[in-house]
């Protein structure tokens, strides 16, 4: 009997993709009560209270059951128009060369890239650490992740990236501000990677979903501005966290005209249209401005300072490398450790009730790292959190040692 069902298995594209770490970790917290999780990349606040006018607005409508645009409703449409002119010096539209596509949140705008850009063979560099679902996205379009190493401090190393450049090579992918790291890469070095682009008919991915958290003077850079880049340049975005709207499942995507059929032949399979009464949600969120994350970004930066403190105390003790991080919600540590990263976080849980994610997920390999996350709790809790990891590696230390 067996062997007539061997047949039926998964594809082999998908064998090679990585089983993702976040539901793993999670299945360890809920066998373990008790743990506060440093874990998932998410805010500890809630949509504005103006998208339950919009939702009772699309329930006025009955044609808002209906399916909408494939590309997104006007009126979200409009508001990010808007937004990426005042806010990214991005234009969009038939007369700049580009256009504006609303997913079911980030990951999807990236599934829609890789499938529209790559056939089989393909490769995509991505700097390491990189974001896993990107890496599992192009690895399901049967085309090939090229790592390359970032230097010490997770900042971009553009003659490693010009070196990995080969006659398959389709698109460098950047992320900033970082997830997993929290850097923040410098106008400059955007600029360079684009160019790089240009220069070698690639595109440029850009992934600014975490735009918005930014610390101690950084500042955010959207390639996109840069005069020329709308051919080459695709920009992604996500409500998920500027406006605490992960399980909404909005974000958008700004990309070249000449993939538009090929966007809304993907887009049409996959989703039809992102949820409708989401895309409501979105733009009354949207309708208040920049004005409603920056508040909600300052009361972050006050817990990411507390949390700093409390990690910098293990890198005077010699126990872990923490480097620097000006934006999003992360720190990827390097734990002076013999364990490998999963063994790491495993007991982190089971003995000392706090979560991480092992660094190897982002691709890092040899030693111990770890990506902590402090977006998702209340101040105390974090700082919980915090001291309970702080315990937990002085305790592991002299345990191994």
């Amino acid at each position: 009997m067996k062997e007539r069902y061997a047949h039926m298995r998964e594809s082999n594209r998908l064998t090679a993709v990585q089983t993702p770490i976040i539901p793993a970790i999670a299945d360890l917290i809920r066998a373990t009560p008790g743990v506060i999780s440093l874990g998932q990349g998410v805010v500890n606040y809630t949509p504005p209270p103006i998208v339950a006018a919009e939702i009772e607005r699309f329930f006025a409508d009955p044609n808002n059951h209906k399916y909408q645009g494939t590309s997104g409703i006007p009126a979200l449409n409009e508001a990010i128009t808007a937004k990426l002119a005042s806010e990214n010096n991005v234009r969009v539209g038939a007369a700049h060369g580009n256009g504006v596509m609303v997913t079911a949140g980030g990951n999807q705008a990236f599934l829609n890239v890789a499938l529209a850009i790559l056939d089989p063979g393909d490769e995509v560099i991505l700097p390491v650490p990189y974001y896993f679902n990107h890496e599992m996205a192009i690895t399901m379009a049967n085309a090939r992740p090229v790592l390359v190493a970032t230097d010490s401090n997770y900042q971009l190393d553009l003659d490693a990236l010009a070196a990995a450049i080969t006659p398959r090579t389709r698109a460098i992918v950047t992320i900033s501000p970082n997830n997993p790291s929290g850097v923040v890469y410098p106008e400059e070095s955007l600029r360079a990677v684009n160019a790089l682009c240009a220069r070698h008919g690639l595109f440029h991915v850009s992934d600014e979903a975490y735009e918005y958290f930014t610390y101690d003077g950084a500042k955010h850079f959207s390639p996109a501005s840069i005069p020329g880049a709308e051919a080459h340049t695709i920009s992604l975005y996500s409500m998920s966290k500027a406006y605490g709207f992960a399980s909404w499942r909005i974000g958008w995507m700004v990309f070249p005209t000449a993939l538009e059929p090929a966007l809304r032949k993907i887009q049409d399979t996959l989703i039809i249209c992102p949820p409708v009464i989401a895309q409501f949600a979105a733009a009354g969120a949207m309708s208040l401005g920049r004005g409603f994350v920056q508040e909600k970004v300052e009361a972050l930066a006050r817990t990411r300072a507390m949390v700093r403190r409390e990690l910098s105390t293990l890198e005077a003790e010699g126990l872990a490398e923490v480097p620097q991080a000006e934006g999003a919600f992360y720190y990827l540590l390097r734990i002076n450790s013999p364990l490998a990263p999963l063994p790491y976080v495993t007991r982190l849980i089971r003995e000392h009730k706090v979560a991480v994610i092992p660094g190897d997920a982002f691709g890092l390999e040899g030693g111990c790292s770890l990506r902590l996350a402090y977006g998702a709790l209340r101040p105390e809790t974090a700082v919980e959190g915090v001291g309970r990891f702080v315990a937990g590696v002085r305790a592991l230390r002299r345990e191994i040692t």
